[in-house]
């Protein structure tokens, strides 16, 4: 039987290397920045930046970058998150030529209000069919309202995400208790279901569950706890 015995001293310069490596990375991210078609690149380190948020904002704040439109109805907890991005949508920047807050097409999002959460599952159903990228936040009796509109949107195979705080259905009485029973109730209308189990978790996958829908083009739900997060 034969052995292979690497150099110490090579396995360590390596490993040495690779700390270094390691260790400029966490300073920050190389980014490329090329000035003109034919001017010189230059390489700018992007730092990271930490900011305390819920989830809401969290998910707002992915979900407005890869979306055209947006079509909202408040519903609590997930009224913050259309809050959110129809402000951003309204907020023009100090020049007041265009919008502060872009998507990743330098487009500002079409932020739409409905008369109810119906009427936001019929124009989500309605913009998905004309291609549009489109999205909504919703919760609890809000939720049970898109069914209808869910089995078509997932039998159609239209690539969407839909955004859910969870939240307690109202029985014989309201209840604020952050369960799952409403998102439980659509699990047989066809859409992959994504659970969020932090803040970091409910941006990442909402960025996650958009790149996976626009590939596999089956609608996905992507649901957090309402008011925990």
């Amino acid at each position: 039987i034969g052995i292979k015995i690497e150099n110490t001293t090579n396995n360590t310069n390596k490993l040495m290397q690779m700390q270094i490596e390691d260790e400029e990375k966490k300073d920050g991210r190389e980014k490329m920045a090329h000035h003109g078609d034919d001017g010189p690149s230059t390489l700018q380190k992007q730092k990271s930046e930490v900011q305390i948020v819920d989830g809401n904002w969290a998910v707002a704040n992915a979900s407005y970058r890869m979306n055209d439109v947006a079509y909202i109805f408040p519903i609590t907890p997930s009224s913050p998150m259309g809050e959110i991005v129809d402000e951003w949508a309204a907020t023009d920047d100090e020049g007041g030529k265009k919008k502060k807050f872009l998507n990743l097409w330098d487009q500002e999002l079409k932020v739409v209000e409905m008369q109810s959460e119906g009427g936001a599952a019929g124009a989500l159903h309605g913009a998905l069919v004309s291609g549009s990228l489109a999205t909504t936040y919703t919760a609890r009796q809000g939720l049970l309202l898109f069914i209808p509109n869910l089995y078509k949107i997932s039998g159609a195979l239209l690539p969407t995400v839909i955004h859910v705080a969870a939240r307690a259905l109202a029985g014989q009485a309201l209840s604020i208790y952050g369960d799952h029973s409403d998102v439980m109730l659509v699990r047989a209308t066809g859409l992959a279901m994504v659970s969020s189990f932090t803040v970091q978790e409910a941006h990442d996958m909402a960025i996650v569950c958009q790149i996976a829908t626009l590939n596999s083009r089956v609608p996905f739900l992507h649901f957090m706890d309402g008011f925990r997060e």
